[in-house]
């Protein structure tokens, strides 16, 4: 059963005031949602403004922006879904929020008919009535929506910019395999010095017990 959050309060982790978005000084943790395959941090980042600018769902805006070349509205959805930490997101429809601070609640429910997939709970039980969803939607819009004067503000990236980024990212992940790369050489390079040193000790060992028996039979 998808969760119907009641609490009127907001989190501790967010500011005191109107505004519901993560801040980039909270804890570590809330921003540790789980990673659709394909999907990158940065991207991961850039959806999440898309969403809290556009609104949940309005995959026509997010992609009529050129903010994430390439991702597709199922895509898109799957990271949402993610980010909310639930497979239901009919009850966040067109609202503009940022879906973190949904993931946090989410990941804090807990409970034996609580059953959960890639770390998103799992809907359960009878589908919601449009009537039940419209509630939903109400009550989570003056919990969490954020003020439009604030969402009109947020910058998406430039397809340019978004595109360099990429370049950038691509760069570090090649920069990680090369570090691997030279890791696992010097490891190797050791390893055969380290033979070759037991070989030649053992080498010099038994030419010095060859000479040794040599003077023993002379004798």
């Amino acid at each position: 059963m998808t969760p119907i959050i009641e609490e009127t309060k907001k989190p501790q982790s967010m500011p005191t005031g109107p505004r519901n978005v993560l801040r980039s000084n909270d804890s570590a943790s809330l921003w540790n949602c789980t990673l659709s395959p394909g999907w990158s941090r940065d991207e991961c980042d850039i959806l999440r403004k898309a969403l809290m600018k556009y609104g949940i769902g309005n995959w026509a805006q997010i992609i009529g922006s050129n903010c994430l070349p390439g991702k597709t509205n199922a895509q898109m959805n799957l990271q949402l879904q993610r980010m909310l930490g639930q497979q239901s997101t009919a009850e966040f429809a067109g609202l503009h929020i940022d879906p973190l601070v949904i993931g946090e609640k989410n990941s804090k429910i807990q409970g034996l008919n609580i059953k959960r997939k890639n770390n998103c709970i799992v809907n359960t039980g009878n589908r919601p009535s449009r009537e039940e969803i419209k509630r939903r939607i109400q009550k989570n819009k003056e919990l969490f929506e954020i003020p439009e004067e604030e969402w009109n503000k947020i910058e998406l990236p430039k397809p340019e910019d978004v595109a360099l980024n990429s370049k950038y990212e691509e760069l570090r992940r090649l920069q990680d395999e090369l570090a691997d790369s030279q890791e696992i050489i010097t490891n190797e390079l050791n390893e055969s010095s380290s033979i070759k040193e037991e070989v030649n000790s053992d080498n010099a060992k038994q030419r010095r017990s060859t000479r040794k028996s040599k003077k023993t039979r002379r004798s």
